[in-house]
């Protein structure tokens, strides 16, 4: 396998990766909501915001590969 075939391997598997954190993140926003910690559940969604932006350029690195 060239380095090539790796690289897109690897990319696919961490996009993979930040999706299912992503559903993670939303997960645990409801429970801070729900717990009343609003501040805590913005800083939250801040990150949920920064992972997505992450996982498009992952999205666009694979495909520039293409």
């Amino acid at each position: 396998m060239d380095f090539l075939e790796k690289a897109k391997i690897r990319l696919d598997h961490w996009i993979t990766h930040n999706d299912h954190h992503q559903e993670e993140y939303r997960m645990f926003v409801e429970q801070l909501d729900d717990a009343e910690k609003k501040k805590s559940a913005d800083y939250v969604r801040e990150m949920i915001a920064l992972n997505a932006k992450s996982t498009e350029c992952l999205r666009k690195a694979l495909e520039a590969l293409e």
